[in-house]
C-alpha cells in the first residue's frame, strides 16, 4: 500500500513538473512582443521646393545627406512658415539670406536676422557638402556663442558667389542647392540695399511649395 501511495505521489509530480516545462517552452520571447517600428523608406531622389519670390521663382533641392536639416525644411514649408518673409540680408557676389519669421510686415529700416521658429538644429556639416555658388545653407549664430555650430531653425542662404564662398566650407551645414533660378538670385544679390544690408525695397517670399515626386 506504502509503494502505490508512493508511485502515486511521483506520478503527480511529474505530471506537474512537465506541465511548467510545456508552459516555459511555448512563452514567446520578450523580444517578439515588442512591435516593430516601421522604418521610413530610404530616399532616392531629393526633394525639390520652388520657392517663389517678388523677383521670381527660385527651384532648390534639399540634400537626403543632412536629414535633419531637409526634414525641418520640409515641414516649415509644409506649416507655410515662411510665406511673406522677406529676403532680409544681401551682399552682391557673396549671398542672400532669408528665414526670419520677424521680417513679415517690418518696418523699413529694422534691423532683421535674429528670429527663428525657437529651436535650432543639431549641425549636419557634410565633407564633400561646399558652399559652392547656388548652395544653400543654414545660417547660425558665432562659434563664440554656439562652439557646436547649430543651425538656426529656420534661416537660411543662398551663395551667389561666383567660385562659391570657399571660406565658409566646414563651418556652415550646406543642406541644398539651387537647381533652377540662379538668375533670380544674383537679381535680389544686386539689389540696393541699406548699411545693413537688408535691400531698401522689400523682397517677399510669396510662397514656398514641394515639387511632388
Amino acid at each position: 500500500m506504502k509503494n502505490l501511495t508512493f508511485l502515486l505521489i511521483l506520478t503527480l509530480l511529474f505530471s506537474v513538473s512537465c506541465t511548467a516545462q510545456s508552459n516555459k517552452i511555448e512563452a514567446k520571447p520578450a523580444e517578439q512582443e515588442i512591435t516593430a517600428v516601421k522604418e521610413e523608406p530610404i530616399r532616392v531622389t531629393m526633394q525639390e521646393v520652388i520657392i517663389e519670390t517678388t523677383m521670381g521663382n527660385i527651384t532648390i533641392a534639399l540634400y537626403n545627406e543632412t536629414p535633419l536639416h531637409r526634414d525641418n525644411f520640409i515641414k516649415l514649408v509644409n506649416e507655410k512658415f515662411y510665406e511673406e518673409s522677406l529676403f532680409h540680408r544681401i551682399i552682391q557676389q557673396f549671398m542672400i539670406q532669408a528665414g526670419d519669421p520677424n521680417s513679415i510686415n517690418a518696418a523699413k529700416g529694422i534691423a532683421l536676422g535674429t528670429g527663428g521658429p525657437g529651436y535650432t538644429i543639431p549641425a549636419e556639416i557634410i565633407p564633400g557638402k561646399l558652399n559652392k555658388r547656388g548652395a544653400v545653407a543654414a545660417a547660425r549664430t558665432g562659434d563664440n556663442v554656439n562652439p557646436e555650430r547649430r543651425s538656426s531653425g529656420s534661416q537660411f542662404y543662398i551663395v551667389d558667389k561666383h567660385g562659391g564662398a570657399t571660406h565658409l566650407d566646414g563651418q556652415y551645414t550646406v543642406f541644398g542647392e539651387v537647381v533652377k533660378g540662379m538668375d533670380v538670385v544674383d537679381i535680389i544679390a544686386a539689389q540696393p540695399k541699406d548699411r545693413g544690408d537688408r535691400p531698401v525695397e522689400d523682397i517677399k517670399i510669396i510662397s514656398m511649395k514641394l515639387v511632388e515626386q
